[in-house]
This record gives structure tokens, sequence and C-alpha cells, in this order.
């Protein structure tokens, strides 16, 4: 026991960095892929919950996390008041909330209140965009730095792509409705960089099924980035220093809610509302539907949430609650299991692991493997439309009622460890 315990502390001490950063909506990388492992399996609302902290109101937004700080965006007001909230992360009391005042008009669902999308840290500051009421940045202070009104976006079930940063960029998908842009802002001071009309993705009225929900997904390809996104009718790779089209492949319907997802040389894209997904192989200019994509599926459930990429398979779970495994390469089903109801959120990966949220506030544990095998369902009894969020081996999530932080930080439990061996050096005094 004692060489155990030894070896623990020895192996922690020797880790290079304990702190799992999840900077932005779907982690680091945008992909939903952690960096983790020594997650919670198993919790409930009385079991393995560090904290939970009843928020003022409803929301679809993601937590992000940096080193002791936790952030969520939260409407007030019935939209009035547009807010970004901080938390300590050691035990979720409330450092500071700004907000925004909105007094225009801004429609949206009910089941998609306002402050949908998630913010963005690059450990200086916070960035979120608040549809109508502009996109802002602060300090980890809660200070303001900038703020930028981007005029009204109007489509009957509200928008929800969160922003991204890349290179020094804050970028943002600006829709949808009867205005849809990709636009590009200095990170430091909110200044315009550039800005890309998307004429297809715009509706010729708030009440069209037509939009793009989609949050821009950075794709690393040799030497160079592309900013990848989903839209109405194509998947377009931009250069995201300029903002120009380098591919599109064509395939998808009109209706987009999901992000694009990468492989090292895959990308998929998934319309909503039972359209088209589509796989394309990455490297071709202009219009590569005839050249690079590998295949498409003309017809599927429901998707809002969007999937992940685990080596050569995608695994996703539909809006009607059945969670499936494909070949990345053909598109070929490898299984599908109906696991419960309807969800919104989307699927992650962790130490081998899937998690996913439905919407009744339960957390579904997946192998991620070519077998179906469900290793954990675990219950807060809260409705959830967000997504999960993996930091130093805790596991965040916002409901409808609070916010909750699952399992104990790593850097704790090695401070507990040191505690403990009885070698360390005040049992040796």
């Amino acid at each position: 026991m004692l060489r155990t315990l030894l070896a623990l502390v020895v192996a922690l001490a020797a880790a290079p960095s304990l702190a799992g950063e999840w900077p932005a909506w779907r982690g680091p990388t945008g992909t939903g892929i952690a960096d983790e492992t020594g997650l919670p399996l198993e919790w409930s609302a009385e079991k393995n919950v560090t904290w939970r902290v009843p928020l003022p109101g409803p929301g679809n937004s993601t937590p992000i996390v940096w080193d002791d700080r936790v952030f969520v965006t939260q409407s007030l007001d019935e939209g009035a008041r547009r807010t970004v909230m901080c938390f300590n992360r050691s035990d979720g009391t409330l450092h500071w909330q700004r907000a925004v005042e909105f007094t225009g008009e801004e429609t949206t669902h009910q089941t998609n209140p306002f402050c949908a999308a998630s913010p963005v840290t690059d450990g200086e500051r916070v960035i979120a965009w608040h549809g109508s009421a502009g996109l802002v940045a602060y300090d980890f202070e809660g200070n303001e730095l900038w703020r930028r009104d981007l005029g009204t976006f109007h489509h009957i079930w509200g928008n929800a792509a969160s922003p991204v940063l890349v290179d020094g960029l804050v970028i943002c998908n600006l829709g949808p409705g009867t205005e849809a842009a990709l636009a590009a802002f200095d990170k430091r001071t909110g200044e315009d960089v550039w800005r890309v009309e998307l004429p297809e993705a715009k509706s010729e009225n708030p009440e069209q099924y037509k939009g793009s929900w989609s949050t821009p997904v950075i794709f690393e390809t040799g030497s160079s980035r592309q900013l990848m996104l989903s839209l109405p009718q194509k998947l377009i790779a931009f250069d995201p220093a300029t903002g120009d089209e380098l591919w599109h492949c064509r395939g998808l319907s009109d209706l987009v809610y999901t992000s694009p997802l990468v492989g090292l040389e895959t990308v998929v894209a998934m319309s909503g509302y039972t359209g088209p997904a589509l796989a394309v192989r990455t490297g071709g200019a202009g219009d590569v539907t005839e050249t690079h994509r590998l295949w498409l599926h003309e017809k599927n459930d429901q998707r809002v949430g969007s999937g992940v990429v685990v080596g050569d398979h995608l695994y996703i779970m539909d809006e009607p609650g059945i969670a499936r495994c494909f070949v990345l390469a053909t598109g070929e089903l490898v299984w599908e299991e109906r696991l419960g109801g309807t969800t919104w959120s989307s699927m992650a990966h962790a130490d081998g692991r899937l998690y996913v949220a439905a919407a009744d506030g339960t957390t579904y544990v997946l192998a991620a493997a070519t077998e179906y095998k469900q290793l954990a369902a675990n219950p807060l009894g809260e409705v959830t439309r967000g997504s999960l969020a993996f930091s130093d081996g805790q596991i965040f999530i916002r409901t409808y009622d609070a916010l909750y932080c699952i399992g104990e930080r790593k850097e704790a439990a090695a401070a507990r460890l040191e505690v403990i061996h009885p070698l360390n050096a005040d049992a040796a005094k």
C-alpha cells in the first residue's frame, strides 16, 4: 500500500500539467475531444457532486473552464439583460456577473432561451456573442474590454453558434435569419478584420425553415489551418486569416444545427430536420463534391447535437435519443441503440468513453468501441440541453436549474495524497 501511494505521488508530480482547460464550446479543439483521464463514471444528484449552484434562469449554452474560473452565459428578464457569469471553480461561488442591456425585439423559441451561444476564452479575456445584443469581451475580473453592435438577427428559433478564437481573431457565424455572415474581429480590440456575407444561409423571412446554427471548427492540415463551417446546402472551408473560400462540398439541406466533425483527413457535415449527412476528403480546391465526397446519407433522424470522431469511427446521438456508430470512411452503420428521451447535447470523448446528456438530465456514458456497451446512466432530474465540459478530472454540466461540478479536481487529489503519505515532510518531523 505504501509503495502504491508513493508511486501515485511521484506520477502526479511528474505530470507535465494537471490542468486541462476547456476554453470553448466542445473544448480546446472544438471537436468534443477531451485529453483527460480519471474522469467520473457515475454520479447523480446525491452522488459525486462537488457542488451545485442554482442559476437564475434556463439556458442551452455550455460552461467553459480556465484554471480556477468557470464561465457561463445567462439570459435574464426574457432577454432584456444578457450576461456572462463567472464562478469560483473550487466551491461554485459567484465571482462576478456582467450584463449587456437589450431593449429591441429579437425572436427565439421557448426551447432555445436567449444566450444560447457559449463563451470563449484565451486565459486573459472571455468573449460572448449575445445575438442582437452584440459581441462583448471582459477580462477575468469582469471589466468590460470592448463591445460590438453587430446588428439584429431574427429567426423564429433564435441563434446558438458560439464564437471561436484562432490566431488573435474571434470568428463568429452570425445568423441565422434574414442576415447571415461569417466575420472575424481582433480579439484585443473588437475591431473588424474581415467579413464574408453568406447569401446561401440567408432566409427570406424569419419564419422560413432555413439557416445555420453551426459553430465553426478549425481543421489543421499540415502547416496551415482551415476553418470549416456547415451551411445550408454545403460545407465550406475558409482561410481563417482572410475569410477566403478554399473549397466547398454540396449535399446538405436548408437546416444545419451541428458543427463539422473532423478526423485526420476527413470532415463530416450533417443536416438537421431529417436532412442529409456527408463526408468529404480534405485537400481539394473549389467545388469538390464530385472529386472528394466520400459518402452521402440522403436522410437521417433529426440531429441537433454534434457527434464526435474517434479514430476510424463516428459516434453521434440523434435528437430522438438514438446513439449510432458509423465507419468514418464509408458511412456504414456499425451499431445503433435507443438510450432514452430526446437530446440536444453534443457527444464528447474522454478516456475511451463517450459522454452525452439527454434532455431529462441523464448523462449516458458509452464505450467508444465498435460494439455497443453502456457503461453508466447518470440522472440529475433537471432539463439539460447544453453539452458537457471536461477539465482536470472534473465534469461541468449546465441544466435549466443549476450549474454542476462533478468529481474531484486532480490537483486536489494529488495534494490529499501528499498529506496522507507517511513519508511526506510533515510526517518525517
